[in-house]
Protein backbone atom coordinates (compact mmCIF):
# COMPACT_ATOMS: atom_id res chain seq x y z
CA UNK A 1 0.00 0.00 0.00
CA UNK A 2 2.05 3.42 -0.94
CA UNK A 3 1.35 5.69 1.55
CA UNK A 4 1.33 9.86 0.38
CA UNK A 5 3.85 11.73 2.85
CA UNK A 6 2.54 14.62 4.44
CA UNK A 7 4.93 16.11 7.00
CA UNK A 8 3.50 15.74 10.13
CA UNK A 9 4.43 12.45 11.21
CA UNK A 10 4.81 12.07 14.53
CA UNK A 11 1.04 13.03 14.80
CA UNK A 12 0.29 9.81 12.92
CA UNK A 13 0.09 6.34 13.33
CA UNK A 14 2.68 4.59 11.72
CA UNK A 15 1.92 3.61 8.39
CA UNK A 16 -0.05 6.85 7.38
CA UNK A 17 0.42 9.27 5.66
CA UNK A 18 3.68 10.87 6.70
CA UNK A 19 7.73 11.35 5.59
CA UNK A 20 11.38 11.47 6.90
CA UNK A 21 14.93 11.95 6.03
CA UNK A 22 16.51 8.67 6.93
CA UNK A 23 20.51 7.79 6.63
CA UNK A 24 20.86 11.78 6.36
CA UNK A 25 22.93 14.32 8.14
CA UNK A 26 22.50 17.79 9.53
CA UNK A 27 23.23 20.20 7.03
CA UNK A 28 25.78 23.23 7.05
CA UNK A 29 23.89 26.03 8.28
CA UNK A 30 22.19 27.65 5.27
CA UNK A 31 23.91 25.45 2.79
CA UNK A 32 20.25 24.95 0.80
CA UNK A 33 19.48 28.06 0.55
CA UNK A 34 15.89 27.49 -1.60
CA UNK A 35 14.62 25.83 1.29
CA UNK A 36 11.40 26.45 2.42
CA UNK A 37 9.21 25.41 5.78
CA UNK A 38 5.33 25.70 5.09
CA UNK A 39 3.06 25.71 7.88
CA UNK A 40 -0.21 25.00 6.49
CA UNK A 41 -3.83 25.14 8.11
CA UNK A 42 -6.23 22.60 7.59
CA UNK A 43 -9.37 21.43 8.87
CA UNK A 44 -7.68 19.02 10.86
CA UNK A 45 -4.81 21.59 12.05
CA UNK A 46 -1.76 22.66 11.43
CA UNK A 47 0.67 20.48 9.52
CA UNK A 48 3.90 21.36 7.74
CA UNK A 49 5.53 20.75 4.70
CA UNK A 50 8.53 21.71 2.81
CA UNK A 51 9.05 23.25 -0.10
CA UNK A 52 11.63 25.34 -1.88
CA UNK A 53 11.90 29.18 -3.86
CA UNK A 54 12.23 29.29 -7.43
CA UNK A 55 11.49 32.90 -7.70
CA UNK A 56 11.59 36.16 -5.55
CA UNK A 57 7.53 35.10 -5.49
CA UNK A 58 7.12 31.93 -6.10
CA UNK A 59 7.45 28.16 -4.36
CA UNK A 60 6.75 24.90 -5.23
CA UNK A 61 6.32 22.15 -3.44
CA UNK A 62 3.65 19.18 -3.44
CA UNK A 63 0.44 19.65 -4.01
CA UNK A 64 -0.92 16.90 -1.43
CA UNK A 65 0.25 19.68 0.74
CA UNK A 66 -2.69 21.99 0.36
CA UNK A 67 -4.76 23.75 3.11
CA UNK A 68 -6.95 26.68 4.03
CA UNK A 69 -3.87 28.85 4.61
CA UNK A 70 -0.10 28.59 4.53
CA UNK A 71 2.97 30.52 5.87
CA UNK A 72 6.33 30.08 4.16
CA UNK A 73 9.19 30.29 6.16
CA UNK A 74 12.90 30.73 4.38
CA UNK A 75 16.46 31.26 5.47
CA UNK A 76 15.79 28.84 8.65
CA UNK A 77 18.00 26.18 9.40
CA UNK A 78 16.75 25.56 13.13
CA UNK A 79 12.81 26.36 12.59
CA UNK A 80 12.38 26.01 16.94
CA UNK A 81 14.15 29.55 16.53
CA UNK A 82 13.46 33.11 15.85
CA UNK A 83 17.11 33.05 13.70
CA UNK A 84 17.85 36.47 12.00
CA UNK A 85 18.34 35.00 8.46
CA UNK A 86 14.60 33.95 8.80
CA UNK A 87 11.75 35.95 6.50
CA UNK A 88 8.10 34.81 7.11
CA UNK A 89 5.71 35.53 4.24
CA UNK A 90 2.21 34.66 3.55
CA UNK A 91 1.08 32.85 0.46
CA UNK A 92 -1.52 34.82 -1.31
CA UNK A 93 -2.39 32.29 -3.68
CA UNK A 94 -2.30 28.38 -3.37
CA UNK A 95 -1.66 26.88 -6.79
CA UNK A 96 -2.53 23.25 -7.05
CA UNK A 97 -1.59 21.48 -10.39
CA UNK A 98 -5.27 21.27 -12.03
CA UNK A 99 -5.02 17.76 -12.88
CA UNK A 100 -3.72 16.18 -8.96
CA UNK A 101 -5.16 13.52 -8.19
CA UNK A 102 -5.63 13.03 -4.23
CA UNK A 103 -6.05 9.11 -4.61
CA UNK A 104 -3.33 8.08 -6.85
CA UNK A 105 -0.88 11.30 -6.46
CA UNK A 106 -0.88 11.79 -9.84
CA UNK A 107 0.34 15.47 -10.72
CA UNK A 108 1.52 16.24 -7.25
CA UNK A 109 3.33 19.41 -7.66
CA UNK A 110 1.69 23.23 -6.49
CA UNK A 111 2.90 26.75 -7.01
CA UNK A 112 2.28 29.05 -4.02
CA UNK A 113 2.22 32.84 -4.88
CA UNK A 114 3.82 34.50 -2.10
CA UNK A 115 2.31 37.95 -0.33
CA UNK A 116 5.40 39.76 -1.27
CA UNK A 117 8.61 39.14 -2.61
CA UNK A 118 11.69 37.14 -0.81
CA UNK A 119 14.32 39.24 0.23
CA UNK A 120 17.39 37.56 -1.95
CA UNK A 121 20.86 37.38 0.16
CA UNK A 122 23.24 34.76 0.67
CA UNK A 123 20.35 32.83 3.14
CA UNK A 124 17.33 33.07 0.95
CA UNK A 125 18.37 32.41 -2.77
CA UNK A 126 15.74 30.56 -5.52
CA UNK A 127 16.53 27.27 -7.40
CA UNK A 128 17.06 26.41 -10.99
CA UNK A 129 14.19 24.38 -12.68
CA UNK A 130 15.20 22.07 -15.09
CA UNK A 131 14.65 22.48 -18.88
CA UNK A 132 11.82 20.90 -20.37
CA UNK A 133 14.24 18.13 -22.63
CA UNK A 134 16.71 17.72 -20.07
CA UNK A 135 17.48 14.43 -18.57
CA UNK A 136 18.36 12.42 -15.49
CA UNK A 137 19.87 9.37 -16.29
CA UNK A 138 19.38 6.49 -13.62
CA UNK A 139 22.68 6.66 -11.40
CA UNK A 140 22.92 10.19 -10.82
CA UNK A 141 23.05 10.95 -7.60
CA UNK A 142 21.13 13.77 -5.89
CA UNK A 143 20.61 15.57 -2.64
CA UNK A 144 17.07 15.78 -0.61
CA UNK A 145 16.67 17.79 2.56
CA UNK A 146 13.84 18.36 4.95
CA UNK A 147 13.46 19.10 8.46
CA UNK A 148 11.38 15.83 9.40
CA UNK A 149 11.53 12.78 11.68
CA UNK A 150 15.06 11.68 12.02
CA UNK A 151 13.79 7.75 12.97
CA UNK A 152 11.14 6.38 14.71
CA UNK A 153 9.32 9.47 17.25
CA UNK A 154 13.20 10.91 16.87
CA UNK A 155 12.37 14.84 15.70
CA UNK A 156 14.93 17.65 14.19
CA UNK A 157 14.29 21.14 14.67
CA UNK A 158 17.35 21.36 12.49
CA UNK A 159 17.34 20.66 8.33
CA UNK A 160 18.75 17.33 7.55
CA UNK A 161 19.97 16.49 4.09
CA UNK A 162 20.41 12.71 2.49
CA UNK A 163 21.97 11.69 -0.91
CA UNK A 164 20.17 9.70 -2.92
CA UNK A 165 20.45 8.15 -6.10
CA UNK A 166 18.49 7.89 -9.27
CA UNK A 167 16.88 4.60 -9.91
CA UNK A 168 15.67 2.83 -13.07
CA UNK A 169 11.75 2.97 -13.45
CA UNK A 170 11.64 -0.64 -12.24
CA UNK A 171 11.89 -0.72 -8.92
CA UNK A 172 9.15 1.50 -8.30
CA UNK A 173 6.37 0.25 -11.22
CA UNK A 174 6.55 -2.88 -8.97
CA UNK A 175 6.43 -1.33 -5.84
CA UNK A 176 3.93 1.37 -6.52
CA UNK A 177 0.76 0.68 -8.45
CA UNK A 178 0.44 3.91 -9.72
CA UNK A 179 3.92 4.68 -10.68
CA UNK A 180 4.47 6.59 -14.12
CA UNK A 181 8.32 7.34 -15.11
CA UNK A 182 7.14 9.94 -17.11
CA UNK A 183 6.16 12.67 -14.31
CA UNK A 184 7.87 10.81 -11.76
CA UNK A 185 11.24 9.75 -10.79
CA UNK A 186 12.51 6.49 -8.94
CA UNK A 187 14.66 7.59 -6.05
CA UNK A 188 16.75 5.83 -3.64
CA UNK A 189 19.27 2.64 -3.59
CA UNK A 190 17.45 -0.18 -2.12
CA UNK A 191 20.90 -1.64 -0.55
CA UNK A 192 20.86 1.39 1.32
CA UNK A 193 18.93 2.53 4.20
CA UNK A 194 18.64 6.00 2.98
CA UNK A 195 15.30 7.88 2.18
CA UNK A 196 13.27 10.89 1.68
CA UNK A 197 9.95 9.28 3.65
CA UNK A 198 8.64 11.10 7.00
CA UNK A 199 8.56 14.96 7.02
CA UNK A 200 10.02 16.20 3.79
CA UNK A 201 7.28 16.20 1.46
CA UNK A 202 7.50 19.18 -0.60
CA UNK A 203 11.03 19.25 -0.67
CA UNK A 204 13.05 19.71 -3.73
CA UNK A 205 15.52 16.99 -5.08
CA UNK A 206 18.59 18.66 -6.62
CA UNK A 207 20.69 17.24 -8.73
CA UNK A 208 23.85 19.59 -10.20
CA UNK A 209 22.17 22.75 -8.85
CA UNK A 210 18.73 21.97 -10.70
CA UNK A 211 15.39 20.93 -8.56
CA UNK A 212 14.68 17.78 -11.19
CA UNK A 213 12.10 16.55 -8.70
CA UNK A 214 9.74 17.05 -5.51
CA UNK A 215 9.23 14.14 -2.62
CA UNK A 216 5.83 12.64 -2.93
CA UNK A 217 5.44 9.69 -1.74
CA UNK A 218 6.82 6.24 -0.53
CA UNK A 219 5.96 2.60 1.34
CA UNK A 220 4.27 2.26 4.89
CA UNK A 221 7.83 1.84 6.46
CA UNK A 222 10.50 3.96 4.70
CA UNK A 223 12.47 1.73 2.61
CA UNK A 224 14.38 3.12 -0.71
CA UNK A 225 13.31 3.79 -3.02
CA UNK A 226 10.57 6.19 -3.36
CA UNK A 227 8.84 8.62 -5.31
CA UNK A 228 9.38 11.90 -6.76
CA UNK A 229 7.40 14.58 -8.95
CA UNK A 230 9.24 14.68 -12.50
CA UNK A 231 9.53 18.41 -12.03
CA UNK A 232 10.66 18.51 -16.06
CA UNK A 233 7.27 17.36 -17.09
CA UNK A 234 5.27 20.15 -15.94
CA UNK A 235 7.38 23.06 -16.87
CA UNK A 236 5.19 24.28 -19.21
CA UNK A 237 2.33 24.67 -16.90
CA UNK A 238 4.84 25.97 -14.54
CA UNK A 239 5.64 28.67 -17.06
CA UNK A 240 1.98 29.34 -18.43
CA UNK A 241 0.89 29.66 -14.67
CA UNK A 242 3.82 32.19 -13.55
CA UNK A 243 3.39 34.45 -16.64
CA UNK A 244 -0.54 34.52 -16.58
CA UNK A 245 -0.26 35.52 -12.83
CA UNK A 246 2.32 38.75 -14.02
CA UNK A 247 0.43 39.60 -17.10
CA UNK A 248 -2.79 39.73 -14.55
CA UNK A 249 -1.13 41.61 -12.03
CA UNK A 250 0.25 44.13 -14.53
CA UNK A 251 -2.98 45.21 -16.15
CA UNK A 252 -4.26 48.49 -14.50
Amino acid sequence: MQTVLLLVAFLLPAGARAGEIIGGQEARPHSHPYMAHLQIDTPTGQITCGGFLVREDFVMTAAHCMGSSILVILGAHNIGRQERTQQQIPVRRIIPHPDYDIQDNRNDIMLLQLESRARINRFVRPLRLPHSRSRLPPGTTCTAAGWGLIGLNRRTQTLQEVRLRVQRDEPCTRRFRFYNGLTQICVGDPTERKSAFKGDSGGPLVCNYVAQGIVSYGNSVGTPPAVFTRIKSFMPWVRATMGYLDQSEAQP
